[in-house]
């Protein structure tokens, strides 16, 4: 019987072999990619259109009230509580509340005058912001569907902007600073759901080296594993291996939810910022208070962010309509602005 030999010729040993490389599972994202939302120091104009374009995209603006509750509620909320001082002028209250929505969601809102046949103004209607742009003449472009366009003259149009010291063409919300801990309040809510719709737990490994390990046997544990993912599928497994070894078949955990209290913080924190970007008193927005001491006396706190924050909003938009020479006598917006408004 021949011997086989040892080839120790280099020249001849096998160039297929690739050397050992570490195992990459994903390249870390950037916190801000591209500075989105919040990084600008001018405007894109559309020519084909003739409008400048928003700084900051009002589609996620508009998205970012449905995705974080708190930076939601307190948005509607801030809109509610300067119309609910409206007295009478030339728009109704519901359409006095839109106003005030669009301006705090997105930063500016567009009054339009309603005109008679003799080109006299008779009432105001606010247009969304959300499709609404500012045109080359100070005027305003509506959006529609099928790439069509609205176009109102500037002397149809009553801006009320909140002011941007940057540029001066749109309103910026006064909230962009809490734009980041809204959606980590959202993506700790959605890895929370996860966690619990794969069966509450992050998996495991199972480990064998036993090889009296049936085949059968194998394949079954695999179907069984498989079939037990799924909200509250907490299920038992029973492994018999005549003669098996010891620590033959291992579970190993993946990852845990020991730090469950992590969410609980990300939760607050994050609250917490939406609420201070808002400049939103805590005792006003439904969050149960976690110590004794509680919040406060609700009516003293409103009182005080009607001062601060309520009735500067609502004076601007009472300065931004009363300087139009257009607009005169029952047009103009009225206001209760007492610290205790009549019912």
């Amino acid at each position: 019987m021949d011997t086989a030999k040892l080839n120790t010729d280099k020249d001849e040993q096998p160039t297929d072999k690739k050397p050992n490389s570490p195992v990459v599972f994903s390249m870390p994202e950037t916190v801000m990619p591209n500075m989105w939302l919040t990084d600008y120091d001018s405007l894109f104009f559309n020519d084909e259109h003739d409008f400048w374009e928003p700084p900051v995209d009002r589609d996620l603006l508009a998205g970012l009230t449905r995705r974080n509750a708190q930076h939601g509620g307190i948005v509607y909320s801030r809109a509610k509580m300067a119309a609910a001082r409206y007295v009478n002028g030339g728009m109704t209250s519901e359409q006095v509340e839109a106003a005030f929505l669009n301006f705090v969601q997105f930063g500016d809102v567009a009054l339009l005058k309603i005109r008679n046949g003799f080109k006299h103004v008779l009432r105001l209607f606010p247009l969304p912001s959300y499709r609404t742009r500012v045109a080359a003449d100070g005027g305003a472009v509506v959006l529609e569907r099928n790439n069509q366009v609205k176009r109102y003259k500037a002397s149809d149009i009553v801006w009320v902007k909140q002011y941007d010291p940057i540029q001066q063409v749109y309103g910026c919300p006064d909230y962009l600073g809490a734009m980041q801990a809204a959606l980590l309040n959202e993506d700790a809510t959605l890895f929370r759901r996860k966690y619990f719709i794969n069966g509450a737990h992050m998996g495991f490994i199972l480990y064998s080296t036993d090889p009296n390990l049936d085949p059968d046997v194998e394949d079954d544990i695999k179907e069984k594993i498989q079939d037990s993912k799924g909200v509250g599928n907490f299920k038992s497994l029973f492994v018999n291996i005549p003669n098996g070894q010891e620590k033959g078949l291992q579970i190993i955990p993946v990852g845990n939810f020991e730090s469950k209290d992590e969410f609980a913080n990300i939760k607050s924190v994050s609250a917490q910022d939406v609420l201070n970007a808002h400049r939103f008193p805590p005792g006003l927005s439904g969050i149960i208070p976690m110590n004794t001491a509680g919040l406060g006396d609700p009516e003293k706190t409103d009182k005080v962010y009607f001062k601060n924050e309520t009735k500067p909003m609502i004076k601007q938009f009472i300065n931004g309509v009363a300087q139009d020479p257009e607009i005169r006598g029952s047009l103009k917006l009225t206001f209760d602005l007492k610290a205790e408004p009549e019912d």
